[in-house]
């Protein structure tokens, strides 16, 4: 191998190539007039990050897109002890059910050494927080929570000199302990709060302070309680749904009639006639106001458009389009096209050949809160309130679409009921505030479950080709692997193969397509190792035992071992109608491997998982419940798209964009899980929101095969039934 695969993050996420939808342009150009960042409240210590190279630029302290926000822009992290004692944390980074306000609450607890519940996070809030990217690429915990340790570790560092100033003492003879700084042979001690008043004292530090190592961690390291469950189960957590305004209106936008259509004609009189109304018309947009939901949709009712339709290609030749209509990439190279070695002498070595094709079809995200948004105008400044991943993204948007400077746009992100990537655009904040624009009062937008279907995007659809060889002792000679339209995540591979080509192709796409959880990586991960289950049955090897034989990266080695070693991998037999399937993986930092008991019944083609074991490794970890969440909420997720979900559309139309229609798991889909944590404290630690969903489509589909010899090569894995008898049934 002449090329070593790096397992950093990504200097840009935001540019890989299948977040599709960050590189489109605004939804709407409305034909609008053109029209101290952050200030500590009181006294007390304010730390401030700067952050220097790669760093800078993934937190978005660095370089930053757009105009207007006054801060310098070096600045990363913030933390502010106040005269009480109260710590607040200030980041940029938005809770959308992952559970990252714990954790992130854990690291700076553990640096500051006080209890996590005197620890305030304020996020996702564009006025008062630092520039981010977006909560996305399993970055919050890798990039995010060593900032704010070190931004912790200095605030200490900080106290401890008016701690030994104060006391006259050497400051290396204090201990700084649950919120207080004691010398003990004097015993003099200090509360946080005692040696911040009467103090103003801003610091900007960099990157290069020292934090507590992994292995002396008293709280990080720790499963914690969620930070504010009881006001999520109990009700009292506002979602932005749930926003309320003095004044506020409900706002209903009028859809086309095919996707892509573009507006002919239109004919407002009848919404205008109706009382309370507000009837927005500004170029293809059209939206309504009124005092009730219902009388919002009984005016975009009452609203007669026609629409010009556009050319759709075929569903039914979905894949064959994708391989035959290309689209420029946005780096002609591809990230992560890669060569080593010959295909043809690798071909020519090997005593087995094998291609095949894995197809991959387009799912929803199906957040459990779809897009939602109050807007607000006041004094020609717009406030919003709205779910997202990315709310200084939508900042952005929003100035754009309203042609004013983004410290005119404020955006509030409430904790949010999930979004997979899906809620990384702006929609509903751009309608709510071009209707509140013409209101002259708070508009709310919420989108009804098939708007979320039909006006969303979607998990890219794809076709993958891959040719292999593989010599009679089970080492593979050749692999060829062509990603069309998925995406580059996870394509490349850690075995060892010395002739690769592996390429991604972008094509053009029928239907909008976006950032879904881990983005292309299961597609990739489906296709790799389907094919890897494939290459060990032709030349009779274990599937485990021919994955070890090609690999030598020790962590996933590891995680492979400890799964199998829960599993009883080799040791135990299916019973009669399941079978036994194995698959592993990595992505951003992650390592995954999942074992799969699975049930086929062949009269009704039926599948269903009894068992998985899934084993996780991400370095160092801050929170075991928490991660463990993480996977387990992975493994059901990943059940639909393994299973069962896929939009179905024809002419311009979705044929299921509606939940009755549209199979999700259910709670009787759910299999046992059982988890194996792999904590590396030597190694820094990475995100797990995404990497686990890889492992489990190829483990179940492998399994499958054990239990009726039958190969499923196409997520959703949908069986023909009655399922014919096969040599190894």
């Amino acid at each position: 191998m002449t090329d070593e695969l790096s397992t950093e993050p990504e200097l840009e996420p935001e540019l890989e190539p299948e977040r599709y939808e960050l590189h489109a342009g605004p939804a709407f150009h409305f034909d609008i007039a053109r029209r101290d960042f952050f200030k500590t409240a009181g006294g007390g210590v304010f730390i401030a990050l700067a952050l220097r190279g790669s760093l800078a630029q993934e937190s978005g302290g660095g370089q930053r897109r757009g105009q207007g926000g006054g801060m310098p822009k070096e600045i990363g992290a913030w933390l502010h002890i106040a005269e009480d004692g109260a710590v607040t944390v200030y980041t940029g980074k938005v809770e959308v059910g992952q559970n990252i306000r714990t954790s992130l609450a854990q690291v700076v607890a553990e640096e500051l050494r006080v209890p996590m519940a005197s620890i305030k996070m304020v996020m996702g809030d564009t006025d008062v927080t630092p520039y981010d990217a977006g909560t996305f690429g399993s970055l919050t915990t890798r990039m995010m929570s060593p900032q704010l340790r070190k931004a912790a570790a200095a605030a200490r560092e900080v106290l401890i000199d008016f701690a030994a100033e104060r006391g006259k003492v050497e400051r290396g003879e204090l201990v700084v302990a649950d919120g207080r700084i004691t010398h003990a042979a004097t015993r003099q001690s200090f509360s946080f709060g005692s040696l911040t008043h009467g103090q103003r004292v801003t610091k900007v530090i960099s990157d290069s302070v020292v934090t507590t190592p992994a292995d002396q961690w008293k709280i990080a390291g720790k499963s914690a309680l969620k930070v504010n469950a009881r006001d999520i189960v109990t009700g009292k957590h506002q979602y932005a749904s749930d926003i309320k305004r003095p004044g506020l209106l409900y706002g209903k936008v009028l859809r086309p009639s095919t996707l892509n259509a573009t507006l002919a004609s239109v004919d407002l009189r009848d919404a205008e006639k109706l009382p309370g109304v507000t009837v927005v018309r500004d170029g293809d947009f059209v939206g309504v106001a009124a005092a009730s939901e219902n009388s919002a949709a009984k005016a975009v009712n009452d609203i007669h458009a026609e629409w010009k339709t556009a050319p759709h290609p075929p569903s039914r030749d979905l894949f064959d389009y994708l391989r035959k209509n290309p689209a420029q990439s946005q780096r002609p190279e591809g990230r992560a096209a890669f060569t080593a070695g010959s295909i043809e002498a690798g071909l020519a070595a090997g005593e087995h050949k094998l291609q095949q094709s894995y197809t991959i079809a387009y799912i929803a995200h199906i957040p459990l809160e779809p897009r939602a948004a109050v807007a607000e105008w006041n004094d020609g400044k717009l406030t919003v309130w709205t779910g997202t991943q990315r709310p200084f993204g939508v900042r952005s948007e929003l100035a754009q679409a309203f042609h004013i400077a983004e410290d005119k746009v404020r955006v509030l992100v409430p904790d949010t009921g999930s979004g997979y990537g899906g809620k990384h655009t702006g929609e509903a904040a751009i309608e709510a505030a071009r209707i509140a624009k013409s209101a002259g009062k708070p508009v709310k937008v919420v989108w009804t479950r098939e708007e979320e279907f039909n006006w969303a995007y979607f998990r890219p659809a794809g076709v993958i080709d891959v040719s292999s060889a593989v010599s009679g002792e089970g080492k593979i000679t050749a692999w060829e692997f062509h990603n069309f339209n998925s995406g580059e995540a996870g394509i490349r591979t850690l075995y060892e193969i010395p002739n690769q080509k592996i390429q991604f192709h972008p094509t053009r796409t029928p239907l909008r397509q976006g950032s879904y959880r881990a983005l292309a990586a299961t597609a990739n991960h489906f296709a790799r190792e389907s094919h890897m289950d494939e290459l060990a049955r032709l030349v009779n090897m274990d599937p485990l035992e021919f994955r070890l034989k090609n690999l030598k990266d020790e962590r996933l080695r590891a995680v492979l071992q400890a799964t199998a070693k829960r599993f009883g991998w080799g040791k135990t037999k299916p019973a009669p109608g399941h079978g036994f399937g194995i698959a592993g993986g990595f992505e951003k930092g992650g390592y995954v491997a999942m074992c799969a008991d699975v049930a086929v019944d062949r009269a009704t083609a039926s599948v269903k998982i009894a068992r998985v074991v899934a084993s996780f490794e991400c370095g160092t970890i801050i929170n075991p419940d928490q991660l463990k969440n993480q996977i387990e909420g992975s493994v059901v997720m990943g059940i639909g798209g393994a299973l069962f979900e896929s939009i179905e559309f024809e002419d311009g139309r979705l044929l299921n964009g509606k939940l009755s229609r549209y199979r999700v798991p259910r709670f009787s889909d759910a299999p046992s899980i059982e988890v194996v944590l792999l904590d590396r404290k030597d190694l820094a630690s990475a995100g797990a929101g995404e990497t686990p969903i890889a492992g489990l489509a190829p483990a179940v589909g492998n399994a499958i095969f054990d239990a009726i010899g039958v190969r499923a090569r196409s997520l959703p894995m949908r069986l023909e039934k009655p399922i014919a008898r096969s040599t190894r049934g």
